[in-house]
């Protein structure tokens, strides 16, 4: 099992992205924390900010440079405020009922870190022993640390206490987990652990990160599982494979992150609308009543049309828009049905078999005398489904309609495309 005390509020929580430079016109702390309370009203839990420090200037990326090429650890970017301005924005957020945590990046620095002239020791060399980037990756702005050496291990965990101790934050993202040693998230986890509970999510997709490191790691095979049969690429075979390996090979109290978009996927790769087109509210919902913790990327909300560019300024157009609607409608499902809870304090899917297997996701999760079926049809057709369990009978209130209706034994149900139901038993 997980070997790791997950803090008490996680079990309902949802996770919120700031890309701090584009969240507001004038990409700032100050500007941000004046949205805490529209994150509230929507049902973000947890907000995580993109890095905070200052960012390098040797070899430099674009006129801003990227947020991942850490200047200093121990400093504040002056692009988005001060110190005292995160820690206004920590205390606005635990104001709210909401928590904080800081995306950390452990695997490099930028160029022109002092650690770099102060301890050469601490970074990688190549054959020639000359500095290295990440192999095999366009990250030329940076450099890739060495964590055979104890006392770079003691300077990272220091700096990591820091910011728990002295600015309040709750936990980590941290960047390219498995890039470093799990024994140094190990031993950073239990000095974390001695200040405050916090909440740790990897960037990374591993069971062994859950043991006594991380509460919570990516689910990248999910994303792309429900990106193909959106593109109409394949059926649900490796969306079916994802939950399996879910179930039987990662720990039980295991948490993993359901995200839509991210500041990756963004960026690099698709829009939620270009990724996911006509299946876009049936994968937001599945990543919210399916078994993880579900996650926006800011701008999300907003129908966001645009991949925000990364090295620029390039501020989000907010609006209102039927996405934001849904996220906030689906959150305050999860929140009041335990089933629906993260980790531990949630049930697990149980797959409700169905003559359409391939195209249609039913399952039940089910926790005391809180039982939720939903149903899912994951295709660009309608599609008249059969469900064949016992377990899924009884009668119902739908989620989204509050209509109320009753599921027999052998139950037909057609679902228009990418239709979706989420049925609360009464």
């Amino acid at each position: 099992m997980a070997t790791v005390n997950n803090p008490d509020w996680l079990k309902d929580a949802t996770i919120y992205q700031i890309n701090t430079r584009q969240f507001t016109e004038q990409g700032s702390l100050n500007a941000a924390k004046e949205q805490l309370p529209r994150l509230k009203t929507l049902g973000v839990d947890i907000i995580w900010l993109m890095p905070i420090h200052p960012i390098g200037e040797q070899n430099r990326k674009g006129l801003l440079g990227s947020p991942y090429s850490i200047q200093d650890y121990f400093g504040v970017s002056p692009e988005l405020g001060s110190f005292n301005d995160l820690k206004a924005f920590v205390d606005a957020a635990h104001a709210q009922g909401m928590y904080v945590i800081l995306d950390w990046v452990a695997n490099h620095t930028a160029w022109d870190n002092p650690m770099l002239r102060e301890h050469p020791d601490w970074y990688m060399k190549d054959h020639a022993g000359n500095l290295t980037s990440t192999p095999w990756f366009d990250w030329e702005d940076i450099i890739d640390l060495d964590y055979s050496n104890t006392e770079l291990r003691k300077y990272m965990s220091s700096a990591m206490q820091f910011w728990v101790k002295e600015a309040g934050i709750d936990g980590y993202r941290c960047d390219a987990a498995g890039l470093v040693p799990l024994q140094f998230w190990q031993d950073v986890r239990q000095e974390l652990e001695a200040i405050k509970p916090v909440f740790m999510l990897a960037e990374w997709e591993g069971r062994d990160f859950h043991y006594q490191a991380f509460d919570a790691t990516y689910a990248w095979s999910w994303w792309k599982a429900v990106h193909d049969i959106a593109q109409g690429k394949t059926g649900l075979g490796k969306l079916h494979e994802y939950y399996s390996w879910n179930t039987g090979y990662y720990p039980e109290q295991a948490i993993r992150l359901n995200y839509v978009s991210n500041h990756d996927a963004n960026a690099w790769e698709a829009t939620q609308f270009e990724a996911f087109g006509d299946a876009l509210e049936a994968v937001i919902a599945l990543s919210v009543v399916g078994e993880g913790i579900p996650m926006i990327y800011n701008g999300q909300e907003a129908g966001n049309q645009k991949r925000l560019k990364f090295f620029e300024r390039d501020p989000i157009q907010w609006q209102s828009h039927s996405v934001g609607d849904l996220y906030q409608q689906l959150f305050a499902i999860k929140k009041t049905n335990s089933a629906l809870f993260n980790g531990k304090w949630g049930a697990p899917m149980v797959q409700v078999k169905n003559d359409k297997n391939d195209h249609v996701l039913s399952f039940i999760r089910a926790k005391g005398d809180n039982k939720v079926l939903a149903m899912f049809n994951l295709s660009d057709d309608e599609q008249t489904v059969e469900l064949q369990s016992d377990y899924a009978q009884g009668k119902y209130i739908d989620a989204l309609n509050q209509k109320a209706i009753t599921i027999n034994k052998q139950q037909t149900l057609t679902l228009a495309a990418w239709q979706f139901s989420i049925l609360i038993a009464q």
